[in-house]
């Protein structure tokens, strides 16, 4: 009789697992600063050992491709040789019999059409461009440049208070990043070389859950300037700009048009995310700094921002994205169908849904979908569930919250396709149907999917929330003078907002109307996340304060702890828990449960100081802008 046996793995699988799993690591930990160029030399040697030799475009194309490209990265290419490098490519890419050669050369290709301005440096100034250059992951990938390595060693030392005011000196909003924020600090953190990334945003939440922010004091204001900044909006953008200008020492009024101040950190995040009394902390400390007016339940129309652009010697305009979007399908006006954004707004105002013993569905696979299936439960909803048209790997919501969601009952119903509401005489919702879906080919960066073959599917739902993305209200803005594509609001490199010659013309407005408004956040770059909109309010407040004709420097006082000798021993990430699902998903008080002491400690241990023991030293104690 014959076994079917399988042999043990030898020692030299061991090893080649071993490298493998280093070379991931290094690919994951890839610094920022890199020479593009450099990089995709890398990945087409990479590809040029994978050949199998049989085809002769791959086998001996890509090692010839592999010397053109280390000319180039050497500078010592010229135009006549990049050409041919580029031909070459293309008859490797077209030739080739498997993905190996086609992937290697098109990747190729694709590389030199997306750093053209970095070829052309090398070809003719024999040197990469000036913003190559290495520098601490952590702060690079942080849109507001955090000093990350400072405060986490102050967290290290037990100065709580320290770090938050390290934190501080770039974003005012220290406890909502350490609840709410998508971290891509952590993305290229070099940790990764020997464990995993550090718990940043963690260890930010340990931080200020034992210095609030509202505690601890804030940095001493500079002289009045005698100079007015009007803020159009209360949400993170809006504030950090406030927070900044009056810092300066410039006088900030800012104009928030719902009852409370926070934009849709308030109203778009649910309290079991972030509770609203941590939020309070944020902004309290904010408006601790003296010199900001806060006028709330004041909307701005196109004839009051004429009037602020007149009255104010700059206008920063930071409205947000506040409005849901809709979907074109039968039904959406049946009673029982609401907009996620709609909900979580109300819920901002203490306004909570009663969905006892009802079916809901939400449309959406994003983090506003995950905040509203989760709300849903708390509201006492029978069933739960999330219609995706795509799969759950290609949800665009943070795979922790996909986990907790899943966790607490919610069903993920993926490749459907909302098709129709159904509802009965009374106009009132009880079905969502859907068309499968199945995926296709990957369109923009993402596999698309296309309707398949199968019976249409019925989804029992006695209400259903759409969370398909938001929009901003910009024409009362648009109306004023100011340009906008598709919604969002045009602006230059210094966030100058643009306008509209047309639109000033036709209502007899001097051409130098709004020389003097700014744009930022959500309504300037599409709905992104809180520590994106910060970094946009912290970036603003800086050129201001330049086209005010001043050039002010903020000191945090407090200063960056000297590096201790590196800890490279292999440890476990340390992981922000949640509260057991089933008792969290009974109540809407805070699901996370922060770092113990010893916890935080051993995370802050991990940190190797880039700052101090790579390239990339950062100034301790000064506010540095993108």
């Amino acid at each position: 009789m014959t076994r079917l046996s399988i042999a043990p793995a030898s020692a030299d699988d061991a090893r080649i697992g071993g490298f493998l799993d280093r070379q991931k690591r290094r690919v994951d930990a890839m610094p920022p600063g890199m020479c593009p160029l450099a990089q995709q030399l890398t990945l087409l040697e990479e590809g040029a050992l994978q050949t199998c030799g049989k085809c002769v475009p791959c086998r001996d194309g890509l090692p010839q491709l592999a010397g053109m490209l280390r000319h180039l990265v050497d500078c010592q290419a010229d135009a006549a040789e990049v050409e041919r490098m580029r031909a070459l490519a293309e008859m490797v890419r077209d030739t080739s019999d498997c993905a190996i050669g086609y992937e290697s050369a098109n990747a190729l290709l694709e590389g030199l059409d997306a750093f053209a301005a970095e070829v052309e440096s090398h070809v003719s100034k024999h040197e990469c461009q000036r913003s190559v250059g290495q520098s601490v992951p952590c702060e690079t990938f942080c849109p507001a440049h955090v000093n990350v390595p400072a405060y986490i060693a102050l967290v290290a030392q037990g100065d709580y208070a320290g770090a938050v005011q390290m934190i501080r000196k770039d974003n005012p909003f220290p406890t909502a990043c350490g609840l709410v924020c998508e971290h891509p600090c952590e993305q290229r953190c070099r940790r990764t070389l020997i464990d995993a990334p550090l718990n940043i945003r963690g260890i930010k939440e340990f931080a200020c859950e034992h210095a609030r922010a509202d505690q601890v004091p804030v940095p001493k204001r500079l002289p009045a300037t005698g100079r007015r900044v009007a803020v159009v909006g209360g949400g993170p953008s809006g504030l950090t700009c406030a927070y900044f200008a009056s810092l300066m020492g410039h006088d900030v009024d800012v104009f928030e048009g719902r009852k409370q101040l926070g934009g849709m950190i308030r109203y778009g995040i649910p309290a079991y995310r972030f509770p609203r009394e941590r939020l309070d902390e944020d902004i309290r400390g904010i408006l601790a700094v003296g010199g900001i007016t806060v006028h709330t339940e004041s909307p701005v129309d196109a004839a009051r921002m004429a009037q602020l652009s007149a009255d104010y010697d700059a206008v920063y305009v930071a409205i947000g994205a506040q409005t849901g979007k809709g979907l074109r399908i039968d039904g959406t006006d049946a009673e029982g169908v609401f907009s996620a954004v709609d909900l979580l707004g109300r819920i901002g105002d203490g306004d909570y849904p009663d969905f006892t013993g009802k079916k809901v569905a939400v449309i959406g696979g994003g983090n506003v979908a995950m905040d509203c299936c989760r709300t849903a439960v708390r509201a006492g909803a029978e069933e739960v569930s999330v219609v995706y048209r795509r799969r759950i790997s290609d949800m665009t919501a943070l795979p922790a919250e996909i986990e907790s969601a899943i966790a607490e009952g919610v069903e993920m119903i993926t490749l459907q396709a909302p098709a129709a509401i159904e509802k009965d005489e009374q106009g009132r919702c009880y079905a969502l149907l859907t068309n499968p879906q199945m995926i296709g080919p990957v369109k923009r960066g993402r596999p698309a999917p296309v309707a398949a073959d199968k019976p249409q599917m019925r989804i029992p739902a006695d209400v259903v929330l759409i969370a398909v993305g938001q929009n901003i209200v910009s024409a009362p803005f648009e109306e004023f003078g100011m340009a906008a594509e598709w919604g969002e609001f045009k602006a230059d490199e210094l966030l100058h907002a643009q306008m509209d010659a047309e639109v000033l013309a036709a209502r007899g407005a001097d051409a130098s109307v709004g020389a003097n408004v700014f744009v930022g956040g959500d309504c300037q770059t599409g709905p992104a996340s809180a520590i994106k909109a910060i970094a946009a309010g912290k970036v603003a407040a800086r050129n201001i304060d330049h086209m005010l004709g001043f050039n002010h420097t903020l000191d945090c006082g407090v200063a960056v702890p000297p590096a201790q000798p590196n800890d490279r021993a292999a440890y476990g990430r340390v992981e922000v828990l949640e509260r057991p699902a089933r008792e969290r998903k009974n109540d809407f008080d805070a699901v996370e449960v922060p770092m113990s002491t010893e916890e935080a400690m051993q995370e802050c241990g991990r940190c190797l100081r880039c700052d101090h023991f790579g390239a990339g030293a950062c100034e301790g104690g000064r506010i540095q802008y993108a």
